[in-house]
């Protein structure tokens, strides 16, 4: 609580906003000659934590120059150095109990809440509040009360700072006090996304919404706020946060339609694209993985993805291209997925049947009981014509697990007619 007081009266002090019936010199104005020095020497005191000494040279500073501003700095030093009394003693030589410097009386009540006097600084911030208007001043009555465990008190005068101008910290002050103090767990909810809706989820706003949601655990709250906090702030680890929201409810449509727009994961989104059989997607983002990491792997995928997207697969320019990358990736990684789609492409539309066969035998050094590969060596023995070898191969082929693959079975069809013809022709 003292560090939150003590922000909030640096606010004051250092934005503009003191009040005093005598006209302050420029602070950038050099009034005597060991002006400067005696800064530097004050602010090496406050470096080294010898707050004393920092008050006492701010203090020679403000007697030198009549500058409020090195005042106030002398007595913030004396609050670091916990010297409460002797703030509030100075504070009372200065003001005589009038009220035309603000800032000194937010020192003093400051003072006075360290020195657990609450009542008396409850006292002084009310009136202090009343000749003010100051938000500011209206959030330290209400931590006053909240000290004194007075949260309804506390509560009114939030809102009545809040009703000035709408102040998103005012606002943050009041839905903690309402959803840990007085348990009114939903009205703290509603309170902030009623803010955000008029006036946009901000960081604070939104990281006090996540903080509550995530002690509801409401996952909807949660992606409803990260989405709105990442429009702000384009960060990946709030990124992380929505794909693995998105996970959990296996929302991959939403979740897809996220990484497009917000580029924050285009490995996930090509798994995506590759699960939903998006071919035509899988191609363009495989293609600019490529392009920004330089992995050979992503070219393999952007060529089998070009092919797999074409509707017309006869398109003897789209296979060559297709052949080309693929023989640009077996060059760097001879990996044996590849070596099989090369090998295939080659025998299924009979550009080189035998070559294909090559490729797919390499693949098999690697795989040798693969499902897949054997079935692909077979149809190259049809393609050439081999029958015997094609049928023998392919019934092996249909005793391994995944042998009854539409695909397998398509070819086993074909490869029994083709030996029934072999047969009637010796005939």
């Amino acid at each position: 609580m003292y560090n939150y007081l003590v922000v909030l009266l640096l606010l004051f002090l250092f934005s503009g906003c003191s009040i005093s019936t005598k006209p302050q010199l420029a602070s950038n104005k050099k009034v005597f000659e060991q002006e400067d020095k005696i800064i530097l020497l004050a602010l090496r005191a406050e470096e080294l934590k010898n707050y004393t000494i920092a008050s006492d040279l701010f203090n020679t500073l403000y007697k030198k120059s009549a500058k409020k501003e090195y005042l106030y700095r002398s007595l913030k030093n004396d609050l670091s150095a916990k010297q409460y009394a002797k703030v509030i003693k100075r504070v009372d030589e200065i003001t005589l109990g009038n009220f035309n410097d603000f800032n000194l009386i937010r020192i003093k009540i400051v003072a006075l809440i360290n020195l657990n006097e609450l009542e008396l600084a409850k006292t002084i911030s009310i009136l202090l509040v009343q000749e003010s208007g100051e938000v500011n001043d209206y959030i330290m009555v209400s931590e006053i009360y909240v000290k004194l465990q007075k949260y309804d008190t506390a509560l009114k005068y939030l809102e009545s700072a809040y009703a000035k101008d709408y102040n998103e910290k005012v606002l943050d002050r009041l839905s903690v006090i309402l959803y840990v103090n007085l348990d009114r767990k939903k009205e703290a909810i509603a309170q902030l996304e009623s803010h955000s809706l008029i006036h946009k989820c901000s960081k604070l706003i939104c990281n006090r919404l996540l903080s509550f949601y995530s002690d509801k655990n409401d996952i909807d709250g949660l992606l409803s706020t990260y989405l709105r906090l990442y429009k702000i702030e384009k960060d990946e680890k709030i990124a992380q946060k929505i794909i693995q929201i998105y996970g959990y409810k296996k929302d991959y449509i939403k979740l897809m339609t996220f990484l497009e727009n917000s580029s924050s994961d285009d490995k996930l989104l090509l798994q995506l694209y590759i699960q939903a059989k998006n071919y035509e997607k899988a191609t363009l983002i495989a293609n600019k993985l490529y392009e920004d990491t330089a992995e050979i792997d992503y070219l393999g995928q952007n060529a089998i993805f070009t092919y797999e997207s074409a509707k017309d697969k006869n398109d003897v320019k789209m296979q060559n291209k297709v052949i080309n990358k693929l023989k640009r990736v077996i060059q760097v990684d001879d990996n044996a997925l590849y070596l099989n789609y090369l090998g295939y492409l080659l025998i299924d539309h009979e550009i080189d049947v035998k070559l294909g066969i090559e490729y797919i035998e390499k693949a098999l050094e690697q795989q040798p009981n693969s499902t897949y590969y054997l079935d692909s060596k077979a149809w190259g023995y049809y393609k050439l014509g081999e029958c015997l070898k094609a049928q023998k191969l392919i019934l092996e082929v249909m005793k391994l697990e995944g042998g009854d693959e539409p695909e397998v079975l398509k070819h086993y069809e074909k490869i029994k007619k083709c030996r029934k013809i072999k047969n009637k022709g010796k005939q």
